[in-house]
């Protein structure tokens, strides 16, 4: 499988399923209303919540599926894994719906802030999310193993499509049908049960067949061996809910849902500058995992700078211009000036803090690929012990703005004090060359570049002029990233080696 195809068909994928979700918040504020979508927002939270359940399985799985491909184990012993898996996912997702089904009441009279939609209806939509965060968790067991055999165009062109229906088709069902939340939510379960029959089919067809008498029996010994490696993960997937979810979790319980809603609104967008990363992550794992399982380490570093060079010059600027320009940013997609000067500041910090999460985050692939995160899970620990008090009383004390900061201050904290320790121990002379010849060029001059538009452009009152100017700046920060990146400038300094040597003949 073409590793190129791959990063293209994830960053189209991502790009569009980023992109449509956010597209159409300001029709589901319009058609639902502003406390409703907050609903949303707090689905969203939830889902994000359940994810420890995960155990790490779901990227074991993943990494399994990438080793036999690299001969490491046998058709059999995956086949046994993900049978065990299956068991292990599906009694999890069922006692998980009927806890929400049986709080859900609970939830809607005692921990959300509800001001005018009547109890019953938010007590039956949190009893439908229930079902669809079992169903779509199940489907993360699944994307795991067709991400392992690299089949990431077919993947990606399923995303889209559950995507387009999930943003997209629901408009027609506002207008011809009902607003409800209730109704909006029942449509989401439907599509869930669709996404889950989708993704096991495509699954077993992937699968490699066994010897009939060898069969895939079902053995929860073949856990034993994963079983380190795996509860790593889950580790870290719990510092990852408990960082990203901690803040809305809080401001679940102490904002109007209304006013939750408009918070939702900025972390969404600023949750841009993720994804942008998401792609090349997703096909960059199990490369890496290949080479280093064939003992192509030069071969592996090679391709971990070159991936934080193409991510650094696309999710800079995109972090730079809703970090410099938040609320123009927000005035441009929403057309609401309430929303843009509220939700402004906390777009910006928490704009900033993703793109140096994004950044930060390449150490961990490189653990990964070597089969040890023994370090990350020392400088996770450490990172949940002082960011999680700073966060509470900072979100408590100062509300989302102190969420926004003490976001941007940990990422900052947990990049200059703990990427260069993973760096020397995993390659010796790495980081130097990381920071300086593949960070600082494709990160610093776009940074300049802001700063200079902040100081001197004028923006426009009009909506459409105003996101044309954002998409004029967008373009010259990247222009001005991608000039700093290493293909370019060895293009420069090969075109400016041939001129010298012409002039001198």
């Amino acid at each position: 499988m073409s590793l190129k195809r791959n990063v293209v068909a994830n960053y189209v994928g991502q790009i569009y399923v980023t992109l449509i979700s956010i597209v159409m918040v300001p029709l589901y504020v319009r058609y639902m209303g502003a406390e409703a979508y907050g609903l949303v927002g707090f689905f969203a939270m939830l889902q994000a919540w359940f994810m420890l359940l995960d155990m790490g399985l779901t990227p074991t799985m993943a990494r399994e599926t990438a080793r036999f491909n690299g001969g490491a184990i046998d058709a059999r012993a995956l086949r046994s894994l993900l049978r065990a898996l299956e068991v292990i996912f599906v009694a999890v997702a069922v006692v998980s719906a009927a806890v929400i089904l049986a709080g859900a009441g609970a939830i809607a009279r005692s921990w959300l802030k509800v001001e005018q939609l009547p109890l019953e209806t938010v007590t039956e939509a949190i009893m439908l999310m229930g079902g669809i965060i079992a169903l779509r968790w199940v489907c993360g067991l699944y994307r795991g193993v067709i991400n392992g055999f690299e089949r990431l165009v077919w993947l990606n062109t399923f995303n889209v499509a559950i995507a387009t229906a999930r943003f997209v088709l629901v408009i027609p069902l506002f207008k011809y049908v009902d607003t409800s939340i209730s109704v909006f939510f029942a449509y989401q379960l439907l599509l869930a049960f669709v996404e889950v029959l989708v993704l096991v089919c495509k699954t077993y067809v992937l699968l490699p067949k066994t010897e009939a008498r060898a069969g895939s029996p079902f053995q929860f010994a073949q856990l034993r061996g994963v079983l380190k490696f795996s509860l790593t993960i889950a580790f870290t997937g719990s510092v990852w809910v408990l960082v990203t979810q901690t803040d809305k979790l809080v401001l679940s319980k102490l904002l109007p849902l209304a006013e939750y809603a408009y918070f939702t609104l900025a972390v969404l967008v600023a949750g841009g500058v993720m994804v942008i990363s998401g792609p090349i992550s997703l096909a960059l794992l199990p490369r890496l995992t290949r080479l280093s399982a064939a003992g192509n380490d030069t071969g592996m570093v090679r391709l971990y700078r070159a991936a934080t060079q193409l991510v650094a010059v696309i999710a800079t600027p995109a972090a730079l211009v809703l970090a410099f320009f938040s609320e123009s940013v927000l005035w441009a997609w929403t057309g609401n000036a309430v929303i843009a000067r509220e939700a402004a500041p906390i777009l910006a910090l928490y704009a900033l803090g993703n793109g140096i999460l994004v950044l930060g985050a390449f150490p961990y692939y490189l653990q990964f690929a070597k089969g040890d995160l023994k370090l990350h899970l020392i400088g996770n620990i450490l990172f949940v012990v002082l960011l999680i008090p700073v966060l509470i009383l900072a979100t408590i004390q100062y509300g989302v703005r102190g969420a926004g900061y003490a976001w941007l201050g940990a990422n900052t904290v947990y990049f200059i004090c703990w990427v260069p320790r993973v760096h020397s121990r995993f390659v010796k002379g790495l980081h130097a060359k990381w920071l300086l010849q593949d960070l600082l060029p494709t990160v610093g001059l776009p940074l300049a570049g802001a700063m200079l538009l902040h100081r001197f452009v004028h923006w426009p009152e009009q909506r459409l002029s105003a996101a044309v100017v954002l998409v004029i700046a967008g373009l010259t920060l990247l222009g001005l990233s991608a000039a700093g990146s290493s293909w370019v400038r060895d293009s420069i300094t090969a075109r400016w080696n041939v001129r010298s040597l012409k002039r001198t003949r």
